[in-house]
Formats: C-alpha cells, structure tokens, sequence
C-alpha cells in the first residue's frame, strides 16, 4: 500500500484525506492518505522520517511552506515562489513543488477564462497572492498586485515579471479595464466581508476568490449580481490536489470524483 498525505500544524480541518482517497477508489490505486502534526521545529525530522518510511509524496501547508524549501531539492517555480506545497520521493531526493499557482489558473481556464494577454488584479501580497501572482505572470496574463500595505505589494511586484503594484485604495480605477480578479486574501472568511468595493466590478470581469468556507463570500455575491464570470475558492482548493496527485501518480486525476468528494464536505 502506498501512503500520502499532508504535513501541517494544526491539519485536523484538511479536507485533502477524502478529497485524495476518492481519487485512489477511482483509479483502483491502494494507497491511503494521511495528516502528521509535527510540532513547529520538527519539520526537518518530519520530512526525513516520512522518507526512511517509504512514505510517496507529502502535501505540506501552514506554517511549513516556507521551511520546506530549504529542506528539498526545490523546482524552478517552487523557488520563485519561495514555498513549496508537494513533496514528492520518488527520486533519489525529496523533491519540492507548489502546486498553488496552477490550482488557480487551472480552476480559472475551467471556467473557460482566458489568461493569455488578460489584464488580472490579485489582491494579497502573502503566500497565496505571490504563488497565482507568479502563475498569472507564466501564463502571460498582465499582473496587478493590490494590498492593504502598499509596500508589500511593490516588493513582490519587483520579483514578478512585468508586475505593478499598489494600495487597495486605487483598486476601482485599475479594476476598470481588468479581465480577472483574484482575492488571495482571507477576507471574507470569517465575516460577511470583501476587501473590493461592490461598485468596482464590472460584468466582463471573471473573479476567483480563494476563500471556500463559505463557497459563496460576499465578493462572489457582488461579482455574480453585475454578471461577472465567478469562481468559488473550492475549485482552487480541487486543482491544486489534482496537480499534485497526478505529479505523485503520472496518472490522469479523476477530477470529478475529487470534486464530488471535496464540495460533500463544505
């Protein structure tokens, strides 16, 4: 039996164990997917113990993101980023990959939203708003970085090829001309809010929000009254899984049934 499975603390609230299994009944794959909790400092002894284990590939999340790239032999995208998401151990070395970045874009051209030469805002400038900020930039979208701290959206604006940045003061103005929204923020989770005035949006926009609890946030519920294409925070969540499942597996993932699995369970 092959074990997968995700390294994070706390990850009691993952919904990636059902999401992955569904995945493995589909294709007949007997392996099982795990949480580990290591304690804060112990992420290195993690990561080398799951190898010593036999253990086929780890999903990582908060607060190992960033520790995790100093730890494995980390690709091109993953650096850039400067987190990695997905280990996998099928080499000679642990190898490290972010999966984030094409999670959003993926979950964007499901919704048959072109990225190619589109004009896309992201707002956040934290782990998530660089990952797709990145991911935008690959695949030649023109990137806007918005951020209640102006500063933070300047400095990751320098490391993004062809990337602006600014405060969420100006947001309505650049909003204006834009083809795609991305809210990388947590805005939206906890309370009935959004960090994007209503009277921003605009109906040729497509906007993804990476909240998914709860699927429909107040943003989406702007976007949607104006006629915008909207993409629930769920379906980055799924291609993320997908991207890595199908790294581990050099299989074709069974979208559907993960999708299934994943929404049963928000």
């Amino acid at each position: 039996m092959d074990v997968f499975g995700l390294v994070g603390n706390p990850v009691g609230h993952s919904l990636s164990p059902p999401m992955h299994e569904a995945a493995y009944d589909e294709l007949a794959i007997d392996a099982r997917y795990v949480t580990f909790e290591p304690a804060p400092d112990e992420l290195e002894a993690a990561i080398r113990g799951a190898d010593a284990l036999g253990v086929c590939g780890l999903n990582v999340t908060i607060p190992f993101k960033q520790e995790a790239l100093d730890l494995v032999a980390a690709d091109e995208l993953a650096t850039r980023i400067g987190a990695v998401n997905t280990i996998d151990f099928s080499g000679d070395e642990p190898t490290g990959h972010n999966t984030d970045a094409v999670g959003a874009l993926r979950a964007l051209r499901d919704h048959d939203v072109a990225l190619e030469d589109a004009s896309a805002v992201v707002v956040g400038a934290g782990g998530a708003g660089r990952a797709i900020a990145f991911g935008l930039a690959d695949a030649d979208a023109s990137v806007t970085i918005a951020n209640r701290t102006a500063s933070k959206a300047h400095t990751l604006a320098e490391e993004v090829p062809g990337a602006a940045g600014q405060g969420l003061e100006d947001l309505e103005g650049v909003l204006a001309d834009a083809d795609v929204l991305v809210n990388a923020t947590n805005v939206g989770m906890e309370e009935d809010a959004t960090p994007v005035p209503a009277e921003a949006l605009h109906g040729e926009l497509a906007v993804l929000d990476a909240v998914y609890r709860p699927l429909e946030t107040r943003l989406l519920r702007d976007a949607a009254s104006v006629g915008a294409t909207t993409v629930d925070g769920a379906w980055m969540l799924l291609y993320q899984g997908v991207e890595a499942l199908e790294l581990w597996t050099d299989r074709e993932a069974p979208v559907e049934a993960m999708n299934e699995a994943l929404r049963s369970r928000l």
